[in-house]
């Protein structure tokens, strides 16, 4: 039997969809690697539920509140029935002493996910739905964009767009509207589009974020 196959005969449990994992404030005393599924990682703005992320097989969630002590900063339910390894806090540190490759995982991981949350909490902080869209656009592009002659094409829906900035859909596609009529972005078929002056792009977010901070 593999290492695999022993983590997961010994930690392996499925969740059904719906389930909530925990929930922000809550007391972190266990850690989650996602074997199949899919589960949805929000946080509270104001009264509105905002998604930061949604993980998938191999992803893990949990480890900071294990880590640091500290309560949960989000809310982790599960979308779809999934199979998850649970690490409670007590066998965290013997588990990663037995499996370098599992600990290596997890600082690698922890480094992303540091960095996708410094994003994510940059994004939400904006009141103005074109400033959050434009910080999107921006991070989809350095991540998967591909230079074109009209500018930078980037492979991303706006339902996917919209989850990604925490707005509804509807409110993604006018924002997007807006981009189009100063002739920043354009569409470029179904699930993509085209950021067609970056710079220009960054000068109008400096102009959005100097209204937010002073007003009108």
């Amino acid at each position: 039997m593999g290492a695999q196959d022993k983590l997961s005969e010994k930690y392996s449990l499925e969740f059904p969809a719906g389930a909530v994992l925990f929930r922000a404030g809550d007391v972190g005393r266990e850690m989650y690697v996602i074997q199949s599924g899919q589960v949805r990682i929000s946080m509270s703005v104001g009264e509105v539920d905002k998604p930061l992320a949604m993980l998938g097989p191999g992803e893990f969630f949990g480890e900071m509140s294990v880590l640091t002590d500290r309560p949960r900063t989000a809310t982790a339910t599960v979308v779809v029935s999934s199979q998850l390894l649970v690490i409670e806090k007590d066998k965290f540190a013997d588990l990663v002493r037995q499996h370098s490759e599992l600990a290596l995982r997890l600082i690698l991981r922890l480094a992303e996910r540091l960095e996708k949350t410094d994003h994510s909490v940059r994004i939400l902080l904006h009141r103005e739905p074109r400033a959050r869209v434009i910080l999107g656009l921006s991070d989809f592009a350095t991540r998967r964009g591909e230079s074109t002659p009209e500018g930078v094409l980037i492979a991303v829906g706006v339902d996917e767009l919209a989850e990604y900035v925490g707005l509804e859909p509807a409110v993604t596609m006018n924002a997007l509207r807006s981009l189009e009529k100063l002739e920043l972005v354009s569409p470029a078929g179904a699930g993509a589009m085209i950021v067609k002056d970056v710079s220009r792009m960054r000068e109008f977010l400096t102009y959005l974020e100097m209204k937010e901070k002073y007003g009108d």
